[in-house]
């Protein structure tokens, strides 16, 4: 069974850049898949291998049967297609391809592609051209949309939503007037039981935020004092949904999606050439979101990218870390939101050095303006520059090398390798780092190499090291 997976093929103008290893690495579904793609990284198991000037590579990969498993890759998507039965995405035949790729040239064939590797490529491009003609042409042909329906059903599901909010303030006093002390003996079953009604009331971000109060009460010394303040956030979000009419636009958005409500990217595209900064996955019960952050080098404008996998899928969006693709965003609604829709791809990726960074002493503030705009943020996004990460009594912080500042690092950070290989890249020597700064203290994701600046000539695109 021939599996294929990925974005639309970018057009390109010149040669692509060869992604490094720790690129390729990222876009692994998980570890096993790492491990297995880094022993088909020899040009042992691969014959008839190739390139093209449009970053698609191919090869035959010897597999446990008579016949070779047929594997292309176009880096331009990135997207993959490979005959084996794996239900992975990419799997390790198209990983270990990338890795070959990652070491040099010279196990590749330049020209064209081979001709099973060529229907694929071609299948796409195809693709990609009839998507543009519809999107130029399309929109008439399906008719008006029914608005009327669709407001009657979002009224409908704004209703039931208002009664979950008030039946969740009513919990909500009943519980400061028992005392929080004594929520410890009363058991997960009753934050389960208000989280199924909020579901029921279709508001899942109401329900994630009541389960996250269940777990408070175990997590250690110290629990009263955090389960009042997720429960202020908690009133504040419930009065916000019930007096939404009388928020500014951008606000009441934050609220609608805050509460759970479907948004839609509806802003205007901006197109930049966006560095990405992290590549990251998370889990949430069966589903698996990926978080993607960009950097826009016009506008200076950072963008999450959001995808989803579920029933044992990796999301479907991955991109290389350290590159720059040139490309239109679409941002979704939302006072402080971050998120956007990735659009069209105009060219190549190519390397990049880090963004431009700030000082440790000023990431609190960029937080605190964040939090304005949006009050149930958890983190804000931020580079630091010339930090060195230092040890310190509780943990470890990054210390500005040109002021006697520091920032701690974040308690979910602690127990990472990404840690060492921060302290490792350092060497007590000052890096610029992205991460997440917020009320537990800074979240390094990645880091770039001593040395390397915005300007400073061409910058190797490994010159990155991921930490999460």
């Amino acid at each position: 069974m021939l599996l294929s997976h990925g974005g639309e093929p970018s057009p390109t103008g010149g040669p692509v850049a060869r992604w490094s290893v720790e690129q390729v690495l990222a876009l692994a579904p998980d570890d096993a898949s790492r491990k297995a793609g880094t022993r088909l990284s020899a040009a042992g198991p691969w014959t008839d291998t190739g390139r093209d000037a449009a970053g698609a590579v191919w090869g035959l990969c010897k597999g446990s049967g008579s016949t070779p498993y047929r594997t292309v890759v176009d880096t331009t998507g990135p997207a993959y297609s490979c005959s084996c039965p794996s239900r992975k995405f990419p799997c390790k035949h198209a990983l270990g391809l990338l890795l070959l790729r990652a070491s040099g040239d010279a196990a590749f064939r330049p020209g064209e592609p081979a001709d099973w590797a060529a229907a694929w490529i071609e299948g796409r491009r195809r693709r990609a051209a009839e998507k543009g003609g519809a999107a130029s042409g399309g929109d008439a042909a399906r008719g008006p949309a029914d608005a009327a329906a669709a407001r009657k059903r979002a009224e409908r599901r704004a209703e039931r939503v208002t009664g979950g909010a008030q039946e969740l303030e009513q919990r909500l006093g009943d519980l400061l007037r028992g005392g929080l002390a004594a929520t410890d003996r009363s058991g997960y079953g009753l934050w389960e039981e208000t989280a199924a009604r909020m579901v029921d009331a279709q508001a899942p971000g109401l329900a994630a935020r009541v389960r996250e109060l269940g777990a408070i009460t175990g997590s250690g010394p110290g629990w009263p004092v955090r389960l009042l303040e997720e429960c202020g956030l908690l009133h504040l979000l419930d009065t916000a949904w019930l007096g939404r009419e009388r928020l500014p636009d951008p606000l009441a958005a934050t609220v609608r999606t805050r509460v759970g409500l479907p948004m839609s990217a509806e802003g205007a595209p901006v197109r930049d050439h966006w560095l990405v900064l992290a590549q990251y996955d998370t889990p949430d019960g069966k589903i698996v979101a990926r978080r993607i952050w960009l950097y826009g080098r016009e506008s200076g404008r950072t963008a999450l990218l959001l995808s989803f996998g579920a029933a044992g899928r990796s999301p479907a969006q991955a991109l290389p870390v350290g590159a720059t693709i040139d490309a239109e965003l679409t941002p979704y609604p939302g006072g402080g939101q971050l998120r956007a829709e990735l659009g069209e791809q105009f060219g190549a990726m190519a390397p990049a050095g880090p963004p431009p960074g700030i000082a440790a002493a000023a990431a609190p503030a960029v937080y605190g303006d964040a939090l304005r705009e949006d009050p149930w943020l958890d983190a804000w996004p931020v580079t630091l520059r010339d930090v060195i990460p230092v040890p310190a009594k509780d943990g470890w912080q990054v210390a500005d090398a040109h002021a006697d500042s520091a920032l701690p690092i974040a308690p979910a950070a602690l127990s990472r390798p990404g840690l060492w290989k921060l302290v490792a890249l350092s060497g007590g020597g000052p890096v610029t780092v992205f991460g997440e700064i917020g009320h537990r203290g800074f979240d390094p994701f990645a880091a770039w190499e001593p040395g390397e600046t915005e300007e400073g000539g061409r910058t190797a695109v490994g010159s990155v090291v991921q930490l999460v």
